[in-house]
This record gives structure tokens, sequence and C-alpha cells, in this order.
């Protein structure tokens, strides 16, 4: 017996630590988080270890410049288009597009997502609807646009909308569901009619994930629109990409992409900063 309470208190000295003992909490810790400074720091130094690998794998010779030219020249290049105004004049094309398709794609699903999380008779109608027609590629119907509707500007906001609304749709009534339904609950309690507990209840809860469904469609949205501009376009982002390639402009190319990428990463941040301060009174972590 007495061997037997001795190896027993063993091993719970091994299982629990001492109470004095403060167990150290790292990066590498689950659900550790980053102060500021430290997600800027890692931030910065992942974009600066891929900057040094481009430049390692041209300035040696390992990759061609046909391939993937030096960092100096995608600058040098960019530099140029700025100059002669051929970048300014693409990005303010590329912009107008973007944010007229994006602006009513998002205020259709807002609307018709809400009603259809919030009544059954609308969810019933739009969710099977929706569910089929994001399941089709958005590539396909890029011809059928032309047919349809030319190769203006229209067609472009056409091609942004079909791959944005229906997948905002269904994030927007996913947002409303989320609503806790002790809320509603509540607010039929009180008396409230269907409209205000709409107004003053659902609407102000679910808009902070309505919001952030709004930031991650906009993703998709700048997908969308390079891809109108691949096909039948005089002007754009996507078009400078097409006419580069038959030339085999590949600084341009490369210079073209990671301006997409900065302009994606301004907005995703610009986002994220409207959303502290219009929705102060949301407390997610």
């Amino acid at each position: 017996m007495p061997t037997t309470t001795a190896q027993s208190r063993t091993d719970a000295e091994l299982v629990t630590a001492p109470k004095g003992a403060k167990k150290r909490h790292t990066l590498f810790t689950i659900g550790r988080l980053p102060t500021r400074w430290q997600a800027i720091g890692l931030a910065l130094a992942t974009f600066i270890v891929l900057l040094g690998l481009w430049w390692f794998a041209t300035a040696t010779g390992r990759i061609k410049p046909i391939f993937l030219p030096g960092l100096s020249h995608v600058l040098t290049r960019m530099v140029t288009l700025a100059h002669n105004g051929t970048l300014w004049s693409d990005v303010q094309s590329s912009l107008y597009r973007i944010v007229i398709a994006f602006v009513i794609s998002s205020a259709m699903s807002i609307v018709i997502g809400i009603l259809a999380g919030c009544y059954g008779f609308f969810k019933s109608i739009v969710e099977p609807l929706v569910d089929f027609i994001r399941y089709m590629p958005v590539v396909a119907f890029v011809p059928l646009t032309i047919l349809w509707v030319g190769t203006g500007d229209f067609q472009k906001f056409l091609v942004i909308w079909i791959g944005t609304f229906f997948q905002q749709v269904l994030m927007m009534i996913d947002a409303v569901k989320r609503v806790p339904k002790d809320y509603i609950g509540l607010g039929r309690t009180l008396g409230m009619s269907d409209l205000a507990i709409l107004g003053r209840i659902v609407l102000p809860a679910a808009l902070p994930n309505i919001w952030d469904a709004l930031r991650i469609s906009l993703g998709w949205a700048w997908t969308w629109l390079v891809l109108a501009e691949l096909v039948a376009s005089t002007s754009g982002l996507g078009y400078r990409i097409v006419v580069s390639q038959r030339y085999f402009q590949t600084d341009t190319i490369i210079g073209y992409i990671l301006l997409l990428g900065i302009l994606g990463l301004i907005t995703d941040q610009v986002m994220r900063a409207a959303e502290k301060l219009l929705f102060k009174y949301n407390k997610r972590g």
C-alpha cells in the first residue's frame, strides 16, 4: 500500500505543475495572438524574405529575365508607365468598374440576404436558386455576357456581379442567422413589431458580420475584374496584362500583378479600419 500511494503521488506531480509555477506562453501556443508590433514585424519579415529570394534568383541568373525579371527592372518599368500616364489610366478604369459593380452587387445581396435570413418565405425561394447558380463557373459566362451586352463597361459590371452576388447572398443570410434568437425573443416580449425588431435588433446585431462578408467578397471582386478585362477590353489592369503577354513584357505583367495585390491589400485594410469605427459596439475579439 505505501508503495502504491507513493507511486500515485509521483504520477500526480508529473501531470499537474506546481501551484507557484507560471505557465509559459509563446506565439506557438494555441490561441496565443501576437501583439500589434509583433504582427507587423512578422509580416514585414515575410515580405523581406520573399523579396530577398526574388533578388537572389534573378541576380544570380538562376531564372531567366523572360520568365522572371529582376525587381529593379519591374520597378523601372512601372515608373515609366506612371510617367507616361498609362498606369494611372489603367488604375482609374479598373477602380471605376470594380466600385460600380461591387456597390450594386453588395446593395442587392444585403437586401435579399436580410429578407431570406429573416423570413422563411424568401429563404425557400432564394437559397435553392442561389445554391444552384453559384456553382456555375463565372468564366463560362464571359462569352455570353459579350453576346448579351457587347464589350463595354456594362459587360465588365455584369461579370463582376455574377462572380460576387450569389456568394454574397449566402454570406448575408448566414450573417442574419447568427443573430441570437434570444434577442428576437426579447423584442417580441417587449411587444415590438416585426419591422421594429428588424431595424432595431436584427440589423445592428448582423451588421458587423455583414461588413466582414463584404470585405471578404471584395477580394473575389478584384479577381473577377481582371477576368472581365482580360477579354474584349481596351483599358484596365487586366487589359494591360494581356497586351504585355503578346509582346513578352514580363516586367509589366509582374508589376501589374503586384499592383493588384497592393490595391487589394489597401482596400482590405481600409475596410478593417472602417469596421472598428462603425461598429464599436461589437465585442468580437
